[in-house]
């Protein structure tokens, strides 16, 4: 049986000869059908934002690369030092709030739970430019010009080139969407 939305199914039953909405009998087959057909839309919204919450991450990271990019203007690649620069600028974008945290807790007391996921946060992404940072391709001039006009959905990601720059300055390709160390 092919699925259908809640909302298709709410019409359909209407539509039935002599059928109301409201006096459907508890366990009849239509109420059984809209029954099915909300859980159906409730697990589908909760896995649709369930993964975006996972991308969120990735999506900010390609937006903070197209700002710079922008900026950086219209024919220019980065240079290596460029994009080093880059990665700990960004890497180093919650380090204010992290310290203000840490300046606010009075001595002895234990860390805040935002506190906690900021130091986190930082340890992991750090690690991952030891081993290799996943980010756009920024030394590509066609791909520099896809960035720029990105529209800031994970979807569109797929069209560019992504690599992997590790702190001792090796690159490599990667791909998209990352998976442990492509």
């Amino acid at each position: 049986m092919p699925s259908k939305s809640l909302s298709k199914v709410s019409k359909h039953i209407s539509k039935k000869k002599g059928a109301k909405m409201n006096s459907l009998h508890e366990n009849s087959r239509d109420s059984q059908r809209l029954r099915r057909a909300s859980a159906r839309d409730d697990k589908i919204n909760r896995l649709s934002s369930a993964r975006a919450k996972m991308n969120r991450p990735f999506v900010q990271r390609a937006k903070y690369f197209q700002t710079a990019a922008v900026e950086k203007g219209e024919s220019e690649v980065f240079t290596d030092e460029e994009i080093h620069a880059l990665i700990a600028e960004f890497l180093l974008r919650d380090a204010a709030e992290l310290s203000l945290l840490q300046s606010s807790r009075r001595a002895g007391r234990p860390a805040a739970t935002r506190d906690d996921q900021l130091t986190a946060k930082l340890a992991l992404e750090e690690k991952e430019y030891v081993s290799g940072f996943w980010m756009p391709d920024v030394q590509d001039s066609v791909n520099l010009a896809l960035l720029r006009n990105w529209s800031g959905e994970w979807v569109s990601l797929s069209t560019m080139k992504f690599v992997r720059m590790s702190r001792d300055g090796t690159r490599h390709e990667s791909s998209f969407p990352p998976k442990g160390m492509s």
